[in-house]
């Protein structure tokens, strides 16, 4: 398959992406997508595929800070509905600038998000036992 743009690479990693994670009622998947004009963020239930919570941003600037402000609007979203733990989906984008300040300020929210823990949440047991050898 010969890629003809930046899209439809993105498109490839995505589905690369999604065929190693899914969502389920008690860990949803948190897909991110960044647009032209927006950053949109929604909590997803594969086994049923129904959207349980979903957050975009205004439309006006796109820059790193909002994408903090809508992780955390999203993590107050998704908490108001149970949700406690999720899968992240990047969408195909790299993980880093909007993609990681807004998952970053999810979990800094209170979500958790696969090795990301909250702020001030304790580490399990067995992680300090390993540490201290």
């Amino acid at each position: 398959m010969k890629l003809k743009n930046r899209s439809d690479s993105r498109r490839r990693r995505h589905r690369r992406v999604r065929r190693k994670i899914s969502g389920t009622a008690e860990r949803p998947r948190m897909a991110v997508y960044v647009s032209n004009r927006r950053i949109a963020v929604q909590f997803v239930d594969d086994d049923r595929g129904v959207t349980l919570a979903a957050a975009v941003s205004d439309g006006g600037r796109k820059n790193v800070e909002t994408a903090r402000e809508l992780g955390r609007s999203a993590a107050a979203q998704a908490l108001a509905r149970g949700i406690g733990e999720v899968v992240v989906d990047r969408g195909g984008f790299k993980y880093h600038g909007r993609i990681k300040a807004l998952v970053e300020a999810a979990v800094g929210a209170g979500l958790r998000a696969g090795r990301l823990e909250p702020a001030g949440a304790a580490p399990e047991a067995g992680a300090e036992a390993e540490e201290d050898k």
